[in-house]
This record gives C-alpha cells, sequence and structure tokens, in this order.
C-alpha cells in the first residue's frame, strides 16, 4: 500500500527543497496557521504558488503538507522560504503573529496540553 508523502521518490522530495534537510527558522509547529500576503508570480515553484493559493485563508501547516502531499518536514521548509521572501504571514493559534526577526519568535510556539492533545485527538482521526 502506497502512502502520499512517505513513500515519495526521495529525489522529487530533494529537488523541491533544494537539499536542504531543515527550515531555515524555527516559526513552525503542526498548528501554526498561515496566510499569503501576496499573489503568486509566474517564476514561483509550483509548490509555493499552491501553497500561497490554499492560504489565502489561515491554514494549518499540518493542513498544507497534507493537501500537498509531502512529509510536515519538506512543508516547513517550503513554508520558510516563503517567510524569508515576505510572502505569508505567520501565526500561533493563540492569535500571536510571529515576527521572524525577533529571537522570541521560536519561542512563542509552545502550547498548552489541552491543544495539543486536540491536535492528537484530530491526527488519529485521520
Amino acid at each position: 500500500m502506497s502512502r502520499p508523502g512517505r513513500d515519495d521518490n526521495p529525489d522529487r522530495l530533494y529537488t523541491l527543497t533544494g537539499g536542504r534537510a531543515r527550515p531555515d527558522s524555527e516559526n513552525f509547529d503542526l498548528v501554526t496557521l498561515v496566510v499569503s500576503e501576496s499573489a503568486p508570480t509566474a517564476s514561483m515553484q509550483s509548490e509555493h504558488v499552491r501553497i500561497l493559493r490554499m492560504c489565502q485563508a489561515p491554514t494549518a501547516v499540518v493542513e498544507i503538507a497534507a493537501e500537498l502531499r509531502v512529509p510536515v518536514g519538506i512543508a516547513t521548509i517550503l513554508l520558510s522560504d516563503l517567510l524569508h521572501a515576505g510572502k505569508i504571514t505567520v501565526r500561533h493559534p493563540c492569535g500571536d503573529s510571529v515576527d521572524p526577526s525577533t529571537p522570541e519568535a521560536s519561542r512563542n510556539s509552545v502550547l498548552d496540553a489541552d491543544t495539543l492533545e486536540k491536535v492528537l485527538v484530530g491526527l488519529r482521526k485521520l
């Protein structure tokens, strides 16, 4: 049985990320909300275009990965590219906007136990 994202050709995933194994920022967790700040351009990578289109309304990182059919780690690398280019805004579900230039940005991603439990229940239902 083939599982989308997990059983994809590793060469494809390597190409998507330009060989990177980790995002350039620590601003992303599974429930971080992403919102597009600009329209896609003709020269953009197709996955970046899809992300910008699906994030016209706040969308969780885990939903983006599922829609793209890639592992969450690959999705966070793609999102990191868009964040550094100023194409998206990243928000924690508690409503905090994350300014990627501040050192506190990665510390603001701590979730309470209730939220983590809800995410775990939702993932198990998938």
